[in-house]
C-alpha cells in the first residue's frame, strides 16, 4: 500500500512539474483555430503525390491507359483536400509562421497553384531518371530505377517541397524533406535549387545544404556534403537566417563520393571533384580536383591520371 501511494504521488508531481511548463518554447496547446499539422496526414499526400507522378510504380496498379484519367482525378481530388486541410493548420501555427516571414495566404488558391506544377515536376523528375539510367550501367531500364533507386524518392519529395516552399507555405516543406531523408538517409533542405538531370548515385548520407545553387547535369554520389563553411552572427549574437552560405555548382559537374565542399564558392561548370577532398574555394570551369596524396602515388608508380 505505502509503494501504491508513492507511485501515485510520483506520477501526480510529474504531471504537475510538466502541465505548469508555459514558458517552455517547445510547449504547444491545442485549440480549434490553432492545430498542428498531421505527420500521418502529410506522409499519406507524399505517398499520395508519388503515385501521380509515377502512376502504377507507387501505390495501387492502374489497370489500362484508359483507366489513367479517373487513376489521377482521384488521386489529385485527395491531394488537394489535405494539402489544404495540413495547409491551413500550419499557416495558424503563428510560432512557425513568424519565424518563416511568410503572410498568410489562401490555403485552397495556394495548393491549386501547387497542382498546377506537377505536369512539369514530373517532366523534370523524368530527367532525373534518365539522368540516373544513362549514367548507371547498372540500370537496366527507367522502371527499375524508379522503383529501386532511393534517389528518386528523395527527388520527388525535394522537387514538391521546393515548390511548396516558393508558394509560401511554411513547415510543410521541411517536413516532406525530412520524411526523404528519414527513408533514405538522403537530406536535402527544401530550399536548394537543383536543376534538371540531376543524378544523385547510391545517396545514403547525401548533404545538401538551404542555400545551395546546382545547374543541370550534374552527378554527385554516396556521402558528398554541400555544406556551409561558417554561420554568420548578427549584432546580438544570434545566428544569421537565410544568408548565402552554401555552394553553387555549376553544369556539367561530378562529385565523387565523401566529397565535403563547404561554403559559398562556385563550382566552375563540367569540373570533375575527386572523392575524400575538403574544398573552401571556388573552383574554376574545367578543372578535376583530386587527392593529392593518390595523385602523386599514381605517378610514382606509373599509371598517370
Amino acid at each position: 500500500m505505502i509503494m501504491e501511494t508513492r507511485s501515485v504521488s510520483f506520477i501526480e508531481d510529474t504531471i504537475r512539474l510538466l502541465s505548469g511548463l508555459d514558458q517552455d518554447e517547445c510547449r504547444y496547446l491545442y485549440d480549434e483555430k490553432n492545430q498542428l499539422p498531421s505527420i500521418d496526414r502529410l506522409r499519406e499526400a507524399v505517398q499520395l503525390l508519388r503515385s501521380i507522378i509515377f502512376p502504377g510504380y507507387f501505390g495501387d496498379p492502374v489497370s489500362g491507359s484508359s483507366t489513367l484519367p479517373h487513376f489521377l482525378g482521384v488521386r489529385l481530388e485527395k491531394l488537394y483536400t489535405l494539402l489544404v486541410e495540413q495547409t491551413r493548420n500550419v499557416q495558424h501555427f503563428e510560432p512557425v509562421a513568424q519565424r518563416i516571414g511568410h503572410p498568410v495566404q489562401d490555403a485552397g488558391e495556394t495548393v491549386r497553384r501547387f497542382i498546377e506544377t506537377l505536369p512539369g515536376l514530373r517532366r523534370t523528375l523524368c530527367t532525373d531518371v534518365k539522368a540516373i539510367y544513362n549514367g548507371d550501367p547498372a540500370a537496366k531500364s527507367h522502371g527499375e530505377i524508379v522503383f529501386c533507386y532511393p534517389s528518386i524518392r528523395a527527388m520527388i519529395n525535394h522537387r514538391a517541397a521546393h515548390t511548396l516552399l516558393q508558394l509560401g507555405v511554411p513547415l510543410i516543406p521541411r517536413i516532406i524533406s525530412e520524411m526523404a531523408h528519414s527513408e533514405t538517409g538522403i537530406d536535402i533542405h527544401p530550399g536548394a535549387s537543383i536543376g534538371d538531370y540531376f543524378c544523385i548515385d547510391h545517396g545514403t548520407g547525401v548533404v545538401i545544404g538551404e542555400t545551395c545553387i546546382i545547374g543541370n547535369h550534374v552527378r554527385i554520389y554516396q556521402g558528398v556534403t554541400l555544406g556551409a563553411k561558417k554561420f554568420e552572427l548578427d549584432k546580438d549574437g544570434k545566428l544569421s537566417k537565410n544568408l548565402p552560405r552554401h555552394p553553387i555548382i555549376e553544369d556539367n559537374v561530378v562529385i565523387y563520393s565523401n566529397a565535403n565542399i563547404l561554403g559559398r564558392i562556385t563550382i566552375g561548370k563540367n569540373s570533375v571533384i575527386g572523392g575524400s577532398v575538403w574544398i573552401t574555394r571556388s573552383v574554376p570551369a574545367h578543372s578535376r580536383i583530386l587527392q593529392r596524396k593518390a595523385v602523386e602515388s599514381s605517378f610514382t608508380n606509373g599509371l598517370g591520371i
